[in-house]
Parts: structure tokens; sequence; C-alpha cells
């Protein structure tokens, strides 16, 4: 089981603890989010996720550690994205598992304009995914690729051990290419047919076609843990406009901010499923895991007070096991 630490809800010094408060309520991995700016201009926040990630790996001991996930094809180049994750991989005692993604346009947009189009992304990442594994292999790359060309070069703080790449899907295009080209496939889930029929599946069918090991699944659920909606409306400012209509192609936060209050109260909690009890979290987790047997389950919770939340919600690994 595990648990989601947002850098687009909490500043990184609260995810930190978190991080250490959740593994010791025995959630076995952390999942790490990766953004330049928040949801909203207001009340969200923007940490840089591989300096709490170094952070976590020193402060943690046991739990896994994951990026859910990284873009690195504009922001970061591939090459640094694999000298990140094989640092923090060293820090942690090789706990890193390092999950990639085609980018968002609220982190990609503002350094490098509009993202180009999916088949782009895609053959930015098929090379990419070649360069990384390449790297955290131990080897010496060189590239002339039309993306990202590498003269000859080495990682000389290479990982301990094996670092898997996961690449993040919400549809069968990019679960396609996971279960093709990566160690596994992301994914948040909100209907588990769904998820499993256009993500699970079809990475895992990707995977057999070539010849992969079947694909490592880590799937997050995203919930609003309050008692009633005026506590939820609270706990949502930073995500506000996560599920505006213009979410996948806006770059500004107050603009996205602007299209929520558009939208109105009403329409943005309609939005967001709504938890205020233990036991009914523990049944969409059982749910989840007996409808698509995920390799990783993780918590993505919002609330007005993180810890409160985390301490709450403390029980639900061990009522899994159970």
């Amino acid at each position: 089981m595990g648990w989601f630490l947002a850098h687009e809800e909490w500043q990184p010094e609260a995810l930190i603890q978190q991080g250490i408060l959740a593994e010791s309520a025995g959630f076995d991995a952390l999942l790490v989010s990766d953004h330049l700016q928040p949801w909203t201009d207001a009340g969200g926040a923007a940490g840089f996720s591989w300096v709490t990630l170094g952070a976590l790996a020193a402060s943690t001991r046991t739990a896994t550690l994951m990026t859910a996930a990284v873009c690195p094809l504009f922001r970061m180049h591939p090459v640094l994205t694999a000298q990140a994750a094989a640092t923090v991989g060293r820090i942690c005692g090789g706990r890193f598992e390092l999950g990639v993604g085609m980018g968002q346009a609220v982190n990609e947009q503002p350094l490098r304009g509009p993202l180009p189009p999916y088949r782009e992304r895609l053959a930015r990442t098929e090379e990419a995914l070649r360069l990384m594994d390449s790297l955290l292999a131990g080897d010496e790359v060189s590239s002339d690729g039309p993306y990202y060309p590498v003269s000859p070069m080495r990682l000389h703080s290479p990982p301990p051990g094996p670092v898997p790449v996961l690449l993040a899907a919400s549809g069968p295009r990019s679960a396609e290419a996971a279960g093709r080209l990566a160690d596994g496939v992301i994914s948040s889930v909100k209907d588990v047919g769904h998820t499993r029929r256009t993500v699970v599946d079809v990475a895992r069918k990707a995977a057999a076609a070539v010849g992969r090991r079947p694909p490592r699944t880590v799937l997050t659920c995203f919930l609003v843990f309050a008692r009633d909606d005026a506590e939820a409306w609270e706990a949502l400012r930073p995500w506000r406009g996560m599920r505006t209509p213009r979410r996948l192609r806006e770059g500004s936060p107050r603009r996205l901010r602007e299209d929520a209050d558009a939208m109105g109260r009403e329409a943005v909690l309609q939005r967001f499923p709504r938890y205020d009890d233990v036991s009914r979290v523990v049944e969409l987790c059982r749910g989840i895991i007996d409808g698509i047997a995920p390799d990783v389950l993780a918590l993505q919770v919002a609330a007005v007070d993180g810890a409160e939340a985390l301490r709450r919600l403390s029980e639900v690994p061990a009522r899994l096991r159970g």
C-alpha cells in the first residue's frame, strides 16, 4: 500500500514529514509528484521534487520511493533525469523506482510553449527511455538521436542496483508504450473496469507481445477526505483546476483557477470523490485490489490537514493485509 506525496498541494517540508509518518504507519511505498506549477495560483505549492526525494531517501528506511511522475522530455533532459534517479537510488540504498510521463501543459509550457502532438511526445519518450535504461545499467551512451543527442558519457555515480522505469498512462496508447518499452505502468484509477480494460490489460498484452516480463502495475486513487462539502471545498483549494475542461492544454495556474471559478462550487465538488470514513476507504481499496491486483495501490488524499488525514487513515494498510 502506498501514500502519494503531492507537491502541488503541500510544501516540501510538510511532504517530508508526511513521508516519515506514512512509513511508520505501514505504507510501504511513497509516490512523489513533480510539478513546476500547481493546478491553481491560490493555495497550491510546487517544490522541486528531486530535493524532496533526497531528503526522503535519507530520512526513511524501508519504503519504496517512486516518482509519479517526472517528465524527462522537456524541462528535464533524460540524461539529467537518469543522474538524479541514480543519486536518489544511492542515498536510499536501492529503494527507488523511476516513474516517468509525457508531460503536462501546466508544468512544461512555461519553458517551451505548447506541448507538441502526441506522436512526437511518444517518439521523444522512446528515445529518452533508451538513454535512461542504458545509463542506469552503468553503460556508456552516445546518441545522434533527433531529440537528445549525447556525446559518449556514463554515470560516474551509478545506482547500486537495477532501477525499474515505469511509464504513466491514462489510456491505451500510452499503456501499450508502457508494456512495450518500460518495466511497468502507472495510472490513476477512477473506474476499476475501465482502468483494467484500457490501461492494465493493454500494458500486459503489449509486454507479452515483445517478450517482456509482465509490467509492474502502480495505481493511484484520488479522494477528498473531508466530513462535509464545506471541508471538501477547502481541501480542494489547490486542486480545483485539475479537472477543468482546458486542463490538458492550459499552462497558467491563474487561468485554470479562473476556469474552476467559472464552473462553480457544486460542479467542482462533483468531480472529486469525497470520503469521511476509514472503513469506506478500505472498501474502496479492496475493490481496486480485487479487480486489478496492482503491485502498488497508493492513496492520493486531498485534505485540509494532511498529517491529520494520514493519522486517521494509518490503519488502512493493516486492515487490507488482514
